[in-house]
């Protein structure tokens, strides 16, 4: 590539990106997914520290902050936490959204595991390139301009995955799609750019600008929907023990061990092993084992500040032991293999992709029950998230 092959390569493939109907689909769930996380956190703690940053930033923390955001499995990041709000806020529709998503999922997997693996936040540092592409496609923007844009993004593309488990996890996210939003106006406005730093910002987080592939759908490889509201990681271990005691009268007091054997790659967010909060109790891989065994389903409820606290979950913490193998390169490597032991016997289970994955995606009935428990008790109803009506939505849910 020449020195500004990466960022003209992805901003050309944007420009001119026409979504297939697949694309649409996938926009569409993306829309509804994100909004109705977003609205679910309207009474979260930090909404009140988030009143420094701007509205775009705002709505993309609150549809990050409660972890129940999709993500893309490739690289690593939480696309529509920040591509949604910020097509929402510059009025870009499903067209701008899917041009900046399938920017940064293309520069988050250039990036590579091991960005990741090394301890950045691939959703921000891959997010402020990607909410530029949105907010630059919704102004309007020639291929040229957005490659400044994507150029002038990259002094905010940071964001580091010690702040798990602390509020600055979604600020972060707000952060960078501010970032973005303001890469976009600079651009317009006609601020001039080396557009060789993208490339040169690739390299020097580890990345591969040869690894940029502008082929195949807006978003290649899909998103994974969550159905538990934590992170990515504790998917798979949630659903596998709960299909190890599917079926028999588990008494959690009887339990007497907990195993749980996995690629070291699939726990590399899950980073607080006594966890004392529901916070961390949402990177904690100790506390899945605890409410998959506890709790016959997982909503907010289930990680709250008291649920991790529960004399009864903090001894099924304790009996957690976790042996961890070095295959793999990415969050659903392999397979998990769960193992719980009581007086009567071991009941075990093997699971390679839980529900809502790319491999398995929600059923309606599924994704309409998520959306139900995030908008209940605001008043809105599911049939209300559209690309032209959900920036209001979200002011009023905001505003209460």
């Amino acid at each position: 590539m020449s020195a500004t092959g990466v960022a003209a390569e992805l901003a050309a493939w944007a420009h001119d990106l026409d979504p297939t109907t697949d694309d649409l689909v996938l926009a569409e769930r993306a829309l509804r997914d994100t909004v109705a996380v977003a609205v679910a956190a309207r009474e979260h703690t930090v909404r009140p520290v988030l009143t420094p940053l701007a509205e775009v930033g705002q709505w993309a923390a609150l549809a990050h902050v409660i972890d129940f955001d999709d993500l893309h499995m490739e690289s690593t990041t939480h696309i529509s936490t920040v591509c949604v709000p910020v097509a929402l806020a510059t009025g870009g529709g499903p067209r701008a959204y899917l041009a900046g998503a399938g920017v940064m999922a293309r520069v988050g997997s250039a990036l590579g595991w091991e960005h990741y693996a090394a301890g950045w936040h691939a959703t921000t540092t891959a997010g402020a390139l990607g909410a530029a592409v949105v907010a630059g496609t919704a102004r309007g923007l020639g291929a040229e301009g957005l490659a400044r844009a994507m150029a002038l993004a990259v002094p905010a593309a940071g964001g580091m995955q010690r702040a798990f488990g602390t509020d600055g996890k979604a600020l972060q996210i707000g952060m960078a799609a501010e970032a973005g939003v303001r890469a976009a106006a600079l651009a317009a406005a006609g601020a001039t750019a080396d557009l060789g730093v993208v490339e040169a910002w690739l390299r020097l987080l580890g990345g591969d600008p040869a690894a940029v592939d502008v082929t195949g759908p807006a978003v290649p490889g899909g998103l994974a929907v969550k159905l538990y509201p934590a992170c990515y990681a504790l998917q798979r271990p949630i659903s596998a023990l709960r299909s190890a005691v599917a079926g028999i009268e588990l008494d959690p007091a009887a339990v007497e061990a907990i195993e749980v054997h996995t690629p070291a790659s699939t726990v590399q967010p899950l980073i607080h092993h006594e966890p004392q909060d529901g916070l961390q109790g949402k990177f904690s891989l100790e506390y899945a084992a605890a409410t998959a065994l506890l709790d016959p389903r997982h909503g907010f409820k289930e990680f709250s500040d008291d649920a991790v606290r529960r004399p009864e979950a903090q001894r099924l913490i304790k009996l957690v032991d976790i042996t961890l193998d070095q295959s793999g390169d990415w969050l659903l490597a392999g397979e998990v293999h769960v193992v719980v032991r009581t007086a009567d016997g071991a009941h075990e289970a093997t699971l390679a992709y839980p529900p809502g994955s790319p491999q398995r995606p929600p059923t309606e009935d599924e994704l309409g029950e998520k959306l139900a428990t995030c908008l209940d008790g605001s008043g809105i109803d599911a049939a209300a998230i559209t690309w032209d009506g959900s920036a209001d939505l979200l002011r009023r849910a905001f505003t209460r």
